[in-house]
C-alpha cells in the first residue's frame, strides 16, 4: 500500500489545479501563486500607467506660465501701465 501525498495548504479562492513539485519530495503537491500575488501584479499594471502623468503636468503648467507671461507683456506694453511705472522707480529714485 502506498503513502497518500500530502497537500499544500490551498490559498483561500484558488481554483487552481495543483501541480506536482519538481525536485522535491514526489508526494508533495504545491499549488500555483496565491490571489494575493496577482492582485499585486494587477495593481503593479494599473498603476504602471502614470509613469508619464509628471511630464505632462509640469506640461500644463509650462503653458499657463507662457500663457501668464503674454499677458504680462501685453498689459506693460500699454501706455497707461508704462506711464504708471515709469513714475514709480522715478519715485523711488528720488526719495533717497
Amino acid at each position: 500500500m502506498s503513502p497518500t501525498p500530502s497537500l499544500a495548504p490551498r490559498p483561500a479562492g484558488s481554483t487552481a489545479e495543483p501541480e506536482p513539485s519538481a525536485g522535491r519530495d514526489a508526494d508533495i503537491i504545491e499549488f500555483p501563486a496565491a490571489p494575493a500575488a496577482k492582485a499585486e501584479r494587477r495593481w503593479q499594471d494599473l498603476t504602471g500607467s502614470e509613469a508619464g502623468m509628471a511630464t505632462a503636468e509640469y506640461a500644463i503648467a509650462t503653458l499657463a506660465a507662457v500663457a501668464f507671461a503674454g499677458l504680462l507683456v501685453l498689459i506693460l506694453r500699454s501706455g497707461e501701465v508704462r506711464g504708471l511705472l515709469m513714475n514709480l522707480v522715478e519715485l523711488a529714485l528720488t526719495a533717497v
